[in-house]
């Protein structure tokens, strides 16, 4: 049998056919336009994704025989704000996670609401991304096009309603709306009344390998698929990724170097911070995980190599790097503000620490340094809960360099394991189909049959110590720029 991961992302959407056994038979993407109608803003038309996804659909699989599709599921992107009519129609654009309207509503989630009430009804905190700030600025600002939402979905959702009519969303993606109540896997009615909605307008809450429903028989027809072909709920774009690299059941670990980075620690118990520096969510596995995301990570080095040095021989600059934990310039890796565990905006990248003998190699070092100092930073206040675990996989852009590897084995202190495919979310999405048709009985069986390990990265325990006291060192800087910053930005 065949199985479909869609990752519906922010360029683009990605489909993967994979058969029973995990082999990928075929992956398509298709790019569909990005409005940015206002200096901040960041919008889409859900009806693109829905048009280009049956484009793609029908490429994947133009050398298969298509009867034999079982299932499809999804990973997507998060927090976005797709609201429908009384018609389904599409009432405006949909409103992206990466859109920075909502700074009045965050603010008075945040303030006036109040940080404790907020992480009480939901375990976590406004972020101007999430999707009820989002809310509260079209009740604000659009009140016309408010009182016409009949239904309230994430973009993944859409995909899922117009391809078998079910309403319905997963935990791991709600719980990034800010109106999950994440420990008890259901709405919050406090924040339901917060943001002046009711539960009818939101969707089904399901686990991200239940089926919700199977294709439409026009959809089936068109694409050539069985009408019983199984559509699972999905998972939101981390959560999928984390499943497609094996990240599930307890004390496992992710990290991702993309443009921005990522840790996504795994737990079958629930636990929020004190400080919601990290966010606490469902898992598509059917628990919980934590998860701490900084703005600026591989793309800090690509800036670094791009727009400052002016090479793009990534592998020839790294190569001159042979002191490990030697490195007296530290770099502070805040070019877009940051989120984890600072959720400062203000914040800036920099360097410390230059004197007349550093080198380009110096500083280039210290941008690696930086970014991998950075996410112990937010494995740190993972620790303080008392997460234990012992290694992580990693992926992304940045997960390619060796150098890059070895600075995080040690800097964290765990063995790093490189996935054999680094597909992420679309290959989460099809091992969930998989399980929500029977193929596996769990996500975990899934994930032990199908992730394999291509190369493990070990600690060295004589740089884990070198690297330990420079860390101590990175820790002071921001604390003290903070003041700096705020002066700055103003």
């Amino acid at each position: 049998m065949l199985y479909i991961g869609v990752d519906l992302g922010t360029s683009a959407v990605k489909l993967l056919l994979m058969d029973e056994k995990g082999k990928i038979r075929n992956i398509v993407s298709k790019e569909y336009p990005l409005f940015f109608p206002h200096p901040g803003w960041s919008e889409q038309n859900p009806e693109d994704w829905f048009s280009k996804s049956i484009e793609g659909l029908k490429e994947l699989v133009s050398e298969e025989d298509r009867k034999n599709v079982a299932g499809i599921s999804f990973g997507g992107q998060m927090h976005g704000l797709v609201i429908l009519d009384e018609n389904d129609e599409v009432i405006r654009s949909a409103i992206l996670w990466n859109d920075g309207r909502t700074t009045k509503e965050t603010d008075y989630l945040n303030n006036v609401v109040g940080k404790d009430k907020l992480s009480a009804y939901t375990a976590n905190i406004a972020f101007a991304g999430f999707t009820a700030p989002k809310i509260l600025w079209v009740k604000a600002n659009e009140p016309e096009n408010f009182a016409r939402i009949r239904k309230i979905m994430l973009p993944k959702d859409y995909l899922a309603y117009k391809l078998c009519g079910a309403f319905c969303t997963d935990m791991s993606d709600a719980s990034g709306m800010l109106l999950l109540d994440v420990k008890n896997r259901k709405w919050s009615k406090e924040m339901l009344d917060i943001c002046g909605i009711t539960e009818s307008q939101l969707p089904t809450l399901h686990e991200s390998y239940d089926k919700v429903g199977t294709l439409k028989p026009e959809i089936a027809k068109e694409l050539g698929f069985p009408e019983n072909t199984v559509i699972a709920a999905g998972a939101g774009d981390n959560a999928a990724a984390a499943v497609g690299t094996g990240t599930v059941g307890d004390g496992m670990c992710n990290i991702s170097l993309g443009t921005s980075g990522t840790i996504f620690i795994s737990s079958e118990s629930f636990g929020v911070d004190s400080n919601n520096a990290l966010h606490s969510f469902d898992h598509a596995d059917g628990h919980y995980h934590l998860m701490g995301c900084m703005l600026s990570a591989a793309s800090c080095n690509k800036w670094w190599m791009d727009e400052i040095i002016g090479t793009e021989d990534y592998a020839s600059e790294q190569k001159k790097i042979d002191k490990l934990g030697e490195n007296h310039v530290f770099f502070l890796p805040y070019l877009m503000g940051e989120r984890s565990p600072w959720n400062d905006p203000d914040a800036r990248a920099t360097f410390t620490g230059i004197t007349m003998d550093t080198t380009r190699t110096d500083m280039t070092q210290a941008v690696l340094e930086g970014v991998a100092f950075a996410t112990r930073d937010m494995y740190e206040i993972a620790k303080s809960l008392g997460v234990k675990i012992e290694r992580t996989k990693i992926c992304g852009g940045g997960a390619k360099s060796p150098l890059w590897r070895k600075m995080i084995a040690n800097i964290l202190n765990l063995k790093v394991d490189v996935p054999m495919c680094e597909e992420g979310p679309s290959m989460g999405g099809a091992m969930l189909a998989m399980v929500a048709c029977g193929e596996y009985a769990s996500v975990e069986d899934a994930a032990k049959a199908i992730v394999g390990v291509k190369e493990t990265e070990e600690p060295d325990p004589e740089l884990v110590a070198k690297y330990d006291v420079k860390y101590k060192q990175f820790r002071t800087l921001y604390p003290a720029l903070k003041p700096v910053f705020k002066e700055i930005t103003k």
